[in-house]
């Protein structure tokens, strides 16, 4: 069945869908809804497309649109609720359960009749981003793929819910945090309810700004609203009864002025020309600790090492994926030390969410050079890269729970196993970003994927599931569980590999390998191959990359759709 994707944006669910109904063998193409009716109205005449799935649209499908073609649109929230803000109001009101509903599109919008629906617990003390790509991204395809069901027997008929709720749009009003009244359950709710977009609205020091994301300080305290400390970039601000950490902040745009775009939090305010307070030693910056898994209620950090046996756990967690040069460094310092302990297996990754985007294009977009910092957070996750690929006493475990793309994707390749959650998405490629890459994949993708299929990954640069990239050779693992269960899993997973009896077999014959490589060509050979297409880029202030980088940290609208979405394109493998 020929199916068509609408979408105000290919964002993650976007992809999921697009990846994972190519793996049933449907043709899938997709078109951006852009603002121009009588433009995407002739577009989707031209795929003449058997069935229309919006997975994520802000505007309403044109009546020429979904009065011609069938158009299942995916809502997130259960059947009956209605408007532009359901997931925002169910975090923000603290409801532990919601759902995903898939209805025909209609003249009113939300109102259509129902062809599938699905429900799923929200976890406590998770954000709305976080909860979009996991627990709803799961619910949404098990909806998705149960209405194409539907639709291609011709046999099901779509129920129309016998009430509606209309939720209107969450305003900054209701979202704003009243420091001095709020408690820090309140502020957290706030705050997660709007960690991606479209932030909470605050002024402090004299600046509006949008506050993104939330984590709770469970020991510092002191008058609410105050900045009390910084740690790994972000900022903590007192409560009535606590403190909470937070990872990012976007200034708000001046009128007539460029749009803005989020930023780790320090660094935000100093580029303002804020002051940042002085943390207290609790505050500080220092290399992670050794510790066990159960004690974790410590401050902030956005990297941690446990140790779990002869397994040492070393756990990112960056908002949004994206790695800048201090986070590279740090993460570098981090498994240096992980490679110091007694341990067999070292599991690099996240308990849920992003495993890792690559190189932080905000950072980089926000600095006085953008070349100069371009050129060294690639060298700063290539000595990463470099790192765990000598690394040949232990093994090394990429544990991707959710998505990874560009140098992200690569760093797991770099691991002598890649475990990976069925409900992420894959995307091994620079080209939409006008790069080359690095990372060592000319090195990594290859071996892992041969050459050809490498050449096509790059050049096509489509969405992969996890199901395809393990099927290509890019994943070991598949693990379906829901994304609060994926931590456990690898943990378990990671100790019966430890006490594996074929393990110092394992280690020898990788030893072995990597010193027959070396031989054939060093390592240092393919990273300067790399880093030299990449500097021809960064310091030619011409080259594509440049304005592709401002237009993606910026949100800027495309003028159409890509044509390696528009064309119709079957599951390659």
């Amino acid at each position: 069945m020929r199916i068509l994707l609408l979408a105000s944006a290919f964002n993650s669910l976007t992809q999921r869908v697009h990846a994972e109904l190519r793996d049933l063998g449907h043709p899938v193409a997709v078109e951006l809804a852009l603002g121009d009716d009588q433009r995407l109205v002739e577009a989707v005449r031209g795929h003449a497309p058997d069935l229309l799935i919006a997975p994520m649209l802000t505007t309403a499908v044109p009546e020429e649109v979904w009065s011609a073609y069938p158009c299942l649109i995916v809502h997130p929230g259960p059947p009956g609720d209605r408007g532009p803000s359901s997931l925002d109001r169910a975090i923000q009101e603290g409801r532990d359960h919601w759902g995903v509903t898939v209805l025909q599109a209609v003249a009113e919008m939300d109102a259509g009749p129902v062809w599938a629906s699905a429900d799923f617990t929200i976890p406590p003390d998770i954000g709305k981003s976080d909860l979009y790509r996991g627990e709803l991204a799961d619910a949404a395809l098990r909806a998705v793929l149960l209405a194409v069901d539907r639709f291609a027997s011709g046999e099901y008929t779509p129920v129309t819910p016998p009430t509606h709720t209309w939720q209107p749009y969450l305003t900054q009003a209701e979202r704003r945090i009243d420091w001095h009244t709020d408690s820090t359950e309140t502020v957290l709710r706030k705050l997660r309810a709007a960690d991606s977009q479209p932030g909470v609205l605050d002024t402090f020091l004299g600046t509006d700004w949008y506050l993104h994301g939330g984590h709770p300080e469970p020991h510092l305290k002191g008058t609410p609203g105050a900045l009390l400390a910084t740690r790994h970039g972000a900022i903590c601000r007192a409560t009535t009864d606590g403190a909470v950490w937070i990872p990012e902040l976007r200034p708000r745009r001046e009128p007539g002025g460029p749009a803005t775009f989020k930023l780790p939090a320090k660094p935000a305010l100093e580029g303002r020309g804020a002051e940042t307070c002085a943390a207290p030693p609790r505050g500080r910056e220092k290399p992670p600790t050794t510790r066990t898994r159960t004690t974790t209620s410590g401050s902030y950090s956005d990297i941690t090492y446990e140790e779990r046996g002869t397994v040492g756990h070393l756990t990112l967690r960056f908002p949004g994926g994206a790695m800048n040069t201090a986070q590279c460094q740090r993460l570098l310092t981090a498994y240096r030390h992980a490679r110091t302990r007694p341990t067999d297996v070292i599991v690099l990754g996240a308990e849920r969410d992003f495993f890792s985007n690559g190189i932080h294009l905000n950072t980089i977009e926000a600095a006085p050079d953008p070349a100069a910092e371009s050129l060294a957070n690639i060298e700063a996750i290539d000595d990463l890269v470099e790192e765990i690929l000598t690394t040949t006493d232990r093994l090394v475990i990429a544990a991707l729970p959710g998505n990874a793309a560009a140098g992200g994707s690569m760093l797991a390749l770099a691991a002598d196993e890649v475990w990976c959650r069925r409900g992420a998405v894959l995307n091994p490629h620079y080209r939409l970003m006008g790069l080359y890459g690095s990372e060592y994949w000319t090195y990594t993708l290859p071996r892992k994927v041969g050459p050809a299929a490498a050449a096509r990954l790059t050049e096509d640069a489509l969405p992969l599931s996890a199901t395809s990239a393990h099927s290509l050779g890019l994943v070991d693992q598949v693990i379906d569980c829901a994304p609060t269960e994926f931590a456990d899993v690898i943990t378990r997973m990671a100790d019966r590999l430890a006490r594996s009896a074929s393990l110092p077999a394992r280690l020898g014959a990788k030893k072995a390998a990597r010193e027959r490589d070396e031989a054939v060509r060093p390592l240092r050979a393919y990273r300067a191959a790399e880093l030299e297409r990449m500097r021809a880029v960064f310091d030619d202030p011409t080259a594509p990359y440049h304005a592709l980088r401002s237009a993606f940290v910026r949100k800027c609208r495309p003028n159409g759709t890509p044509d390696h979405l528009r064309t119709e394109c079957p599951n390659s493998q």
